[in-house]
């Protein structure tokens, strides 16, 4: 089945998120990102994937607009990110690396707060929904505080959901969650994705976070190594699966 696709001023994309030609440099010297393309189509699961100091959080950084790129273009949903700056950001939702919750909030609270500034009136029924789809009904009323870390994420996830996005972007959700934490969360961002028709862009160094049927970009060193289909990656790495492809495409940078 396909995606349903994005109208933009009538026209319509079936892509969710377009990077194109994007750099970012924090020195004169040192580009974190050099000229990447990529992007994630509607509907689809995209892992963005690279180890540490790959650029990863850089381009979650701009794809955000938390960094302005000094090159290259950012389209969401069909809109420029620069031109039409709060249409993007309107069909995102996001998850950052460090928590942003309110730990002394109740999980309702905090998705109050945050309906409130994605000036939704009446959010009661989309809390409410948002709740079951999360697992958190009985935890409503729970101080943040007081939930394991796999929980607080779901809250993050259902806070970035509330708006009805078209696009979900998580930096690196996972770290410091346990095993079975970091599995659940994983399962069930891809069960979105596969269910209400979202798509994900989810950035991770763990190859295990990545099923048969994603996409994938492989970042490393502020480049797009490969990029497509695991299959597809593989083959360009002339390897025999994804793991290794992975290792081949950034020991050779290291070499």
């Amino acid at each position: 089945m396909l995606a349903a696709g994005f109208s933009n001023g009538g026209r319509m994309t079936q892509t969710a998120l377009e990077v194109h030609g994007i750099s970012y440099g924090y020195t004169r010297s040192f580009k974190a990102l050099d000229l990447v393309s990529f992007t994630v189509p509607a509907g689809r699961f995209t892992a963005l994937l690279g180890p540490n100091g790959a650029g990863k959080t850089t381009l979650m950084a701009l794809v955000t607009r938390l960094f302005s790129a000094e090159a290259g273009t950012i389209r969401v949903c069909g809109h420029d990110l620069a031109r039409e700056p709060r249409a993007a950001l309107a069909a995102m939702g996001v998850v950052f690396q460090r928590p942003t919750l309110d730990v002394d909030l109740t999980v309702e609270q905090n998705l109050r707060y945050a309906a409130a500034l994605y000036g939704m009136a009446k959010p009661g029924i989309r809390i409410a929904e948002v709740l079951r789809r999360m697992r958190l009904a009985d935890q409503a009323r729970s101080k943040v505080r007081t939930l394991s870390g796999g929980m607080k994420r779901r809250v993050e996830i259902g806070r970035a959901l509330l708006h009805r996005p078209q696009l979900l972007v998580l930096d690196e959700p996972t770290v410091g969650l346990d095993m079975e934490s970091r599995r659940d969360l994983v399962e069930h961002v891809h069960a979105l994705c596969r269910d209400e028709r979202l798509a994900v862009l989810w950035a991770t160094h763990l190859i295990d976070e990545i099923l048969p049927d994603d996409r994938v970009v492989l970042l490393s060193r502020g480049k797009v190594r490969a990029a497509g289909g695991i299959g597809e990656v593989v083959a360009a790495a002339g390897v025999a699966d994804l793991g290794a492809a992975y290792r081949r495409l950034t020991e050779r940078l290291a070499a």
